[in-house]
């Protein structure tokens, strides 16, 4: 009996030791792969500061010099920002990029939610269509905007169409005309990125429970109410994810431009984009053209996180 209990307990007292020495032998083990793991991240992070931070810090230099692309640079100070408030054209062109941006992150993300609302659940094609009204997503922007430039062109199929069923009076030049050329560029943005909000906001859709709504529905609440008290609350982190992107990439647009009208006719569709390739390599004005970089970049970040800070904002009020 003795015996016995001196045996176990030896086997308690060695069982207890394991059991307390694990947590510190794990805790090693783990911390060993966790330590390689960020040495591994330090060439990224490198690499990535070097590429993006450290070249467009060197690049906001330029704003302040008059160099030309060849000779030696001239710091020359404020004079090139001054010029950009002289100049009608830049100021026209911010203007321009402020329109389009804003009225392309209200429409693409307006059709992009009525598309997934449309396509949550209950119809029975909605695999096949989300996939057709997301394709335009993946295809290159400059591809796009040449086969608009068709559908536009004055002998092109929107004319065709317009003359044949009686309304002639509609047809004209699109991409020729100062009133028309910036909204070209605003329909074949939201006609491409109107598939991305979708998506998104299908993905947030999926967080939102079923019980809920029908519950509001059984209680009464119509389907506009429910939208509003119900679903858009619980799609607040979709919103945000999906208007800053929207944002984001309204404020830069430049293939579009580019590939439909090249900022034309007399400037009716040049942005800030349009304006830093022109004033840079057409030309030949670096410094100047460096000073409208910088100005978009300081402005994409300033709406760009007023934008987050309250979306951010809002969430948490939800």
């Amino acid at each position: 009996m003795v015996l016995t209990t001196l045996c176990r307990v030896s086997f308690l007292s060695a069982t207890d030791t394991a059991v307390r020495d694990r947590p510190a032998r794990v805790k090693s083990v783990r911390g060993g792969p966790r330590r390689v793991s960020i040495l591994w991240v330090v060439p990224a992070l490198v690499l990535v500061l070097a590429v993006h931070y450290i070249a467009v810090g060197a690049g906001a230099w330029y704003a302040f010099t008059d160099w030309n692309g060849v000779g030696k640079a001239h710091y020359i100070g404020l004079e090139n920002f001054r010029e950009i408030l002289r100049d009608d054209e830049a100021r026209g062109a911010l203007v321009h990029t402020l329109v389009l941006a804003f009225t392309f992150v209200a429409a693409a993300n307006a059709i992009g939610l009525a598309l997934a609302l449309a396509l949550n659940r209950t119809l029975k094609s909605r695999n096949f269509l989300r996939a057709l009204f997301f394709a335009p997503v993946v295809m290159a922007p400059l591809a796009v905007s040449y086969i608009w430039q068709f559908i536009f062109d004055y002998n092109g199929p929107l004319n065709t169409l317009f003359g044949a069923v009686g309304l002639d009076s509609w047809q004209q030049g699109w991409l020729g005309s100062p009133t028309w050329a910036l909204w070209t560029v605003f329909v074949v943005m939201v006609w491409q990125f109107s598939g991305l909000t979708m998506v998104i906001y299908l993905a947030g859709l999926q967080g939102v429970p079923e019980e809920l709504d029908e519950a509001a529905a059984v209680d009464g609440a119509g389907m506009f109410y429910r939208l509003r008290r119900v679903t858009a609350p619980l799609l607040a982190p979709a919103f945000t994810v999906a208007l800053t992107l929207t944002l984001i990439n309204g404020l830069r647009v430049f293939d579009q431009i580019l590939a439909l009208t090249g900022g034309g006719p007399v400037g009716a569709s040049e942005t800030l984009a349009t304006q830093v390739y022109k004033q840079t390599f057409v030309n030949g004005r670096f410094g100047y053209g460096a000073a409208i970089a910088l100005v978009l970049t300081v402005l994409i970040a300033v709406f760009a996180l007023v934008q987050l800070t309250v979306l951010r904002a809002r969430e948490n009020h939800n």
